[in-house]
């Protein structure tokens, strides 16, 4: 049973990767500033490494949300069951939703079923991740906004393609950072999941950190993920929210790169599409004449509100189902059930690249055929 619970984290890890690609390079590939492939290629690599440079929000996620005595590996099955679920259907859609919200969503609904109220430590759910939650897009617009503001300021007098070019090649480096505070504060939960997992098996102490193997393996996890890439919700952040120019692109990705590190030193599990997304709409405040599309950015908000919640219900049922049946028995039919929701939504989905011009059309309201480029590598 922990080797299937070790697996199906590894799995989420891999769905965190390419649901959240567009958090580093959505932008980078709006403006051309990277080929598609080439951008999710570096992004990839650039959360190996993040991956490896701090355990802070690991330890959160281990020992800081639910009381460790209480946990089973069937509520950890179950509430990876949830988060992958919720991330897949929101990537269906092209929903740029938080894969670290659907991860926590998922264990706190498991938990909740499995041992009531007493066993989430709600303080530090409500410190660490919900008001970080609410508060993270927020500092993420009026950074963005600021930056964006400064940067055409300060570039006034120049010829706007030369402008352009010189933050075309900013944003490669603004980019770089983002992809490595994701790794670094994304593969940090997977990592917390696994300890949390392999602590409730006896394996290790209750206050033990991530061994060397499971940082390893998360990382790759999550790299490999990157690199397959979300198109649809690159689209949406790319283009769906904002029309993005270089300067904008070089400030969103500045101020979420600064938020995420920030935040992962102080060991939150913040989410870092909330950043990612409040720094873009904020580029849309920050220039003048920017069409902001606000159904879109309202549609966005909705499904972080629902992510919580939703993971968690699912996250329950899935539990429900495992403890009817009991035993590994149980665990496995909660991911044979994950692995054919999986399946039919991967068959929607390439069904889908054959009606739609655009991969997320119908969610985003756009109409706009999409780029070559990106057309090609979705």
């Amino acid at each position: 049973m922990l080797g299937l619970v070790v697996i199906t984290a590894l799995a989420f890890d891999f769905t965190n990767g390419f649901h959240d690609t567009g958090n580093a390079m959505a932008t980078t590939i709006a403006t051309g500033a990277l080929r598609p492939r080439i951008a999710v290629a570096l992004s990839g690599v650039l959360n190996l490494v993040g991956a490896f440079l701090s355990l802070a929000v690991a330890a959160t996620i281990a020992s800081g949300l639910v009381d460790t005595k209480l946990v089973t590996l069937t509520v950890v099955a179950a509430g990876l069951t949830g988060a992958i679920v919720w991330n897949l259907l929101t990537w269906f859609f092209g929903i740029p939703s938080s894969s670290s919200q659907a991860l926590i969503g998922g264990v706190i609904g498991a938990m909740l079923a499995a041992a009531g109220g007493h066993a989430v430590q709600w303080h530090s759910l409500v410190a660490k991740v919900i008001l970080p939650a609410v508060l993270a897009p927020v500092i993420a617009v009026l950074v963005a906004a600021t930056g964006t503001w400064l940067l055409y300021r300060i570039s006034r007098g120049l010829p706007a393609g030369g402008r352009n070019h010189g933050f075309r090649i900013g944003q490669i480096g603004s980019a770089s950072m983002v992809s490595l505070a994701h790794g670094t504060n994304d593969a940090q939960k997977t990592m917390g999941v696994i300890t949390l997992a392999l602590i409730a098996n006896g394996t290790l102490p209750a206050d033990a950190t991530a061994p060397f193997w499971v940082i390893l393996t998360c990382a790759l996890a999550i790299s490999l993920g990157t690199y397959v890439g979300g198109w649809r919700v690159i689209r949406t952040l790319g283009k769906g929210l904002v029309k993005i120019e270089p300067p904008q692109g070089m400030a969103a990705q500045s101020s979420s790169a600064a938020v995420i590190l920030l935040s992962a030193s102080f060991g939150y599990a913040l989410s870092t599409t909330h950043v990612a997304t409040g720094s873009i709409v904020g580029t849309g405040l920050g220039k003048k004449g920017t069409d902001i599309r606000w159904n879109v950015a309202g549609r966005t908000v909705s499904a972080w509100v629902l992510t919580l919640p939703a993971a968690g219900i699912v996250g329950a049922a899935a539990y429900g189902l495992a403890s009817a049946i009991g035993g590994s028995a149980g665990v496995i039919a909660d991911l044979l059930i994950l692995v054919a929701v999986s399946a039919v939504i991967y068959a929607r989905s390439r069904a889908s690249k054959v009606n739609h011009a655009n991969v997320n059309d119908e969610w985003t309201g756009l109409v706009t055929p999409a780029e070559p480029q990106l057309k090609a590598a979705a």
